[in-house]
């Protein structure tokens, strides 16, 4: 992936207090159904890496999401953006992450071709996790997969797949947006 400017510290800050706001508005409403709730209230994993992204906050893993209270009441006054290199290598784990998720989904559709050197979606996730645990940007696979909610990805409850896709599709969004993808906060590429 082509390398681009981050976005300013200052554009960093100001997105993170919109996120804020839409996030304690959502909260208040809680318990709901209402999709646009239920989106602000997810939308604070975005906010929260970008609290990671700014210093002001520790990046869980993949299965575990920010604490949507925690993330909101968040102080921005000391905030100073990571290095380059560093938000690079997380935006790389969450675009894995986020690819695990999509495929996930995908691998029961028989129309879906695979790249000629794999005879099978096992080898193809295997080969992924390991290149990404050699890289640095994936914890060590599990049998042949991600290791997520201490079993292995492909085991896991359709409840669990949904949290873990909602929290990378999130985290991947606002890394995207910060290594200046798209050209606005709803216009962000999520390309895996």
């Amino acid at each position: 992936m082509a390398r681009r400017k981050l976005r300013s510290q200052a554009e960093v800050v100001e997105r993170a207090r919109t996120l804020q706001e839409e996030l304690a508005a959502a909260l208040a409403q809680l318990p709901s159904d209402d999709p646009a709730v239920v989106d602000a209230v997810w939308r604070g994993e975005a906010l929260g890496t970008l609290l990671w992204a700014l210093q002001l906050a520790e990046l869980p893993p993949y299965d575990r999401p920010f604490d949507p209270d925690d993330v909101a009441a968040a102080g921005l006054g000391d905030a100073k953006l990571r290095e380059p290199g560093e938000i690079a290598l997380e935006q790389e784990s969450a675009r894995l992450w986020h690819w695990r998720a999509r495929t996930a989904g995908v691998q029961a559709d028989p129309g879906v071709e695979l790249p000629e050197r794999y005879a099978s979606f096992d080898q193809l996730i295997a080969a992924t996790a390991m290149r990404g645990f050699e890289e640095g940007v994936l914890p060590a696979p599990m049998r042949g997969d991600f290791r997520a909610y201490d079993r292995v990805y492909r085991h896991l409850t359709p409840e669990q797949q949904d949290e873990a896709h909602s929290v990378a599709v999130e985290r991947h969004h606002a890394l995207n947006w910060l290594a200046g993808l798209g050209t606005s906060w709803d216009d962000v590429p999520l390309d895996t």
